[in-house]
């Protein structure tokens, strides 16, 4: 990886970052800008919430959304959440999405997080392995989700 900036998004990224986000789920519409734009100021300035983005050449080109939720559990440390870890396909296997994780892993750190969770719909084994990469294990725990109907 090279001449990448790993930092947090701000504000000035939204349009950038819903771009980045046609590389995540290509069949998802982009957010109804109305929605969007109230959305993102509230996930940045949640202070719960950090959105990290690789920058190439003024170009958002991988992300990743960190979430550090308080606990009372584990003496009260709290644990993270990495979530919409994306790469723009013309940016893939060049470390940036690694770089994203990577930052967001140093700040659950910092926050004393005892543990971090990442959750994959993919079944991909190239994208298995390579949260692998990052760290991750495979089968630590049983995930389970509920989506609304």
């Amino acid at each position: 990886m090279t001449g990448a900036a790993i930092r947090a998004a701000r504000e000035g990224d939204l349009a950038a970052v819903q771009e980045l986000y046609l590389h995540l789920n290509a069949e998802d519409p982009p957010a109804d800008p109305a929605l969007a734009g109230p959305a993102w100021a509230r996930l940045l300035g949640s202070g719960l919430t950090t959105v990290l983005v690789a920058e190439v050449d003024g170009r958002l080109v991988a992300s990743c959304t960190l979430v550090v939720i308080p606990n009372i559990s584990r003496g009260a440390r709290p644990y993270a959440l990495i979530e919409n870890v994306v790469t723009h396909a013309g940016h893939r296997r060049q470390g940036l999405g690694q770089a994203v994780l990577a930052a967001a892993q140093d700040l659950a750190w910092e926050a004393g997080c005892y543990k971090i969770m990442l959750a994959s719909g993919s079944r991909q084994e190239a994208t298995l392995r390579f949260y692998e990469r990052a760290g991750f294990e495979r089968g630590g725990k049983t995930f389970f989700q509920i989506r609304r109907p």
